[in-house]
């Protein structure tokens, strides 16, 4: 399995937060990982950012915003021209998927903590 540079967006310190799962899960299966959320913190060694850095290399941006904060990360999201976006449950976004599919971006409406623990990430 080939490591996979991944962005998580709505990254949270707190454990109980299924994107704090999906971090050190991430990690776990030793996937480098950036993030994205409303407060700077970490997780592990993650540091997570609180501005639209613009990180090279992203495979895969997983999205745990609701759609109408996902908005003001549409442009973002483009511009690193990442191979995939996927929307975890309660992210779905069909204007997003929309735009990535226009952007030659593969939308999937999925669970990243099922597509680690299933091999299929």
């Amino acid at each position: 399995m080939s490591a996979k540079k991944t962005l998580v967006i709505g990254a949270s310190e707190n454990p109980a937060r299924y994107s704090n799962l999906a971090i050190k899960r991430l990690l776990h299966y030793q996937h480098p990982v950036v993030a994205i959320g409303k407060k700077k913190g970490t997780v592990g060694p993650v540091e997570i950012e609180t501005e639209q850095k613009n990180f090279d290399d992203v495979d895969t941006v997983t999205m745990y915003l609701n759609p109408q904060r996902q908005q003001e990360y549409y442009h973002y999201i483009l511009s690193l021209h990442p191979r995939r976006i996927i929307f975890n449950p309660g992210a779905e976004n069909e204007e997003l998927e929309e735009l990535a599919r226009k952007n030659g971006i593969q939308p999937m409406e999925a669970c990243t903590l099922v597509l680690l623990n299933t091999g299929q990430f």
